[in-house]
């Protein structure tokens, strides 16, 4: 079942759980920069039956079904982004979270985010300044933003968190190192992300991450 509305904080595609539940687990799936809301969602329905899967559009608008989070440059090879706009998205989609569980009512103790490339960079942003709001997160393509880590919780606090990473050795967009960087911060800091990587495989959701997405999901 598909639902859409924009009388919310943002504009969002609804699948609702499979499983009849009185509080079902949620699953919020964020796009990549110059996509939006359609893009994940196009997998909801291969999605685990019993979460409620709600796909979120990018506050940003670039052009005509293109959005993104905060606007990003590729200069020498890396990206220079805004973090200002970052910023203003992520403490947006912390209001939305609260929003749908108004809406909804998903149980909060069961809240996962699924991000793919600057969708999980805002997945990363969010869990770790506010862990507890957050049950666990699945990365694709993505990197943690350096000036995010002055922000994070207390070890003690992200220690309940899991993290699903999953990166394709040939991404010419977000190197692997992206990936590789995170699974050290994350493990020095007393987490245990489960971790993929992809040989061959660009910027991209193949069948083999998606595999091990639901698995992770299903756990």
């Amino acid at each position: 079942m598909q639902a859409q509305t924009t009388t919310e904080a943002l504009h969002y595609l609804v699948r609702k759980p499979k499983i009849k539940a009185t509080h079902p687990p949620v699953l919020f799936l964020l796009h990549g920069v110059g996509s939006n809301e359609k893009d994940l969602f196009s997998f909801a329905d291969n999605l685990p039956d019993e979460y409620l899967i709600i796909s979120a559009r990018g506050s940003l608008t670039l052009g005509a079904g293109r959005y993104g989070w905060f606007n990003v440059e590729f200069k020498d090879g890396k990206p220079n982004m805004n973090f200002e706009e970052q910023e203003t998205s992520r403490k947006l989609l912390i209001d939305f979270i609260g929003q749908m569980q108004q809406k909804f009512g998903f149980d909060a103790k069961q809240v996962y985010l699924c991000g793919f490339s600057q969708g999980g960079i805002m997945s990363y942003s969010i869990a770790l300044t506010k862990p507890e709001l957050i049950k666990g997160i699945a990365v694709m393509s993505g990197r943690l933003l350096p000036e995010i880590k002055p922000f994070a919780a207390p070890d003690d606090k992200l220690k309940r968190l899991d993290i699903f990473i999953s990166h394709g050795t040939a991404d010419a967009v977000l190197t692997v190192d992206w990936a590789r960087a995170a699974k050290t911060y994350l493990e020095e800091h007393g987490l245990k992300p489960q971790y993929h990587e992809y040989a061959g495989a660009g910027h991209q959701i193949n069948q083999a991450m998606f595999t091990d997405l639901l698995a992770w999901l299903k756990r």
